[in-house]
């Protein structure tokens, strides 16, 4: 069989080359080194060992994204299942799974039920975003004796339930780390304001692309952000801009501004409450405004990003990892440019004390 590759950088080719087939691996870099399309690749290279590979996500918009792309890598004789962690276990647990209050699975019962299982050929699981599922995930695939490969970013944390790469590395029990450095997404001017809000110990290398100024927009209402919109869809036809929003009113509200004032947008909008129909499913191929919310980004890149309501975090603590977090995933989604805007007299505490030099205003 004849493996295909993605556009892989030499870096990216070796770290893929090096993994072992066998055995448990961690791999950890941050937004822009390109861990979704290396754990795609990954699940494919794995099934072509002859076991069928099952490529886990938490977000169901992150799986649309990555359905296409190994699609596009396999051939004949490989299988491998997209899906999201929920769904997958939901499937291999039966109908009756057991729920538990955080929103996930009463995992004792999983753990039990996994001790009973039929030994037989290993599953062969790649988990991207990693860091958003539980560490009682991680504890299952050792039960279950999985040759797991997990690509995470402990510094991209959005879910309730999320694990560190040392409790991930835990879960599993014996595996091996490894590490992507480089930032192949951003330029260095939108890296330069999401490292403002890194939250890890160590910043990440900045890239060498140059691009425009993040830029604050100061807005009299929220009103005002689909002009905003439909200026900047105008200025960049065939380019995808991302919405991404604080509440799903929010996101309602923007896409029946826009869908009034610029029918011929053909906004798309996602929300992770919606079970089927447009607001599920997405043409993320398609150029254009996609609206969604900020717990549904993660993994996603457009060539622009706007974030409209950041006058919503007003009340949050401005130096909580949480907030810090947030926005560090919404600042490295763009490839182009990146906008904030707020509504109000007042700059967002998050924001204000950026310097003009990294963020312009106006």
């Amino acid at each position: 069989m004849t493996l295909t590759y993605l556009d892989l950088t030499p870096t990216q080719r070796a770290l893929l080359d090096g993994l072992p087939f066998d055995g448990n691996h961690v791999i950890s870099g941050p937004p822009g080194s390109g861990k979704s399309v290396l754990a795609a690749q990954r699940a494919v290279m794995l099934a072509l060992t002859g076991r069928p590979a099952v490529l886990l996500t938490r977000s169901n918009l992150l799986r649309q994204s990555l359905a296409p792309m190994v699609s596009a890598l396999s051939s004949s004789g490989t299988h491998v299942t997209v899906a999201t962690a929920y769904s997958w276990l939901a499937q291999w647990y039966g109908a009756d799974a057991p729920r538990a209050d955080d929103g996930w699975y009463d995992w004792p019962a999983f753990y039990e039920r996994a001790a009973l299982e039929d030994p037989g050929d290993p599953l062969t699981l790649v988990v991207d975003e990693g860091q958003d599922l539980p560490p009682a995930f991680y504890r299952l695939c050792r039960i279950l004796g999985a040759r797991t490969t997990v690509f995470a970013d402990e510094c991209q944390r959005l879910t309730n339930t999320n694990s560190t790469l040392a409790e991930i590395a835990q879960g599993l029990g014996k595996c091996s780390p490894h590490a992507v450095d480089a930032n192949y997404r951003n330029t260095r001017q939108t890296a330069e304001l999401g490292a403002r809000f890194h939250t890890g110990p160590r910043l990440p290398v900045l890239p060498e692309r140059d691009g425009p100024l993040p830029r604050l927009h100061s807005l009299s209402h929220q009103g005002a952000v689909a002009d905003l919109l439909i200026g900047l869809a105008g200025m960049r036809p065939g380019r995808s801009i991302g919405v991404v929003m604080h509440s799903t009113q929010a996101q309602f509200e923007i896409l029946t501004r826009l869908e009034r004032k610029a029918p011929r947008l053909r906004p798309q909008m996602y929300t992770a409450q919606a079970t089927g129909g447009r607001y599920r499913t997405l043409d993320l191929s398609r150029p254009g405004v996609v609206i969604v919310h900020r717990a549904s980004v993660k993994g996603i890149q457009f060539d622009t990003v706007v974030v409209p309501d950041t006058e919503a975090d007003a009340g949050t603590d401005p130096t909580s990892a949480e907030l810090r977090m947030a926005y560090y995933v919404m600042s490295t989604r763009a490839r182009h440019d990146l906008h904030f805007v707020y509504a109000g007299e007042r700059e967002p505490g998050q924001l204000k004390g950026i310097p003009r030099g990294v963020l312009a205003r106006g």
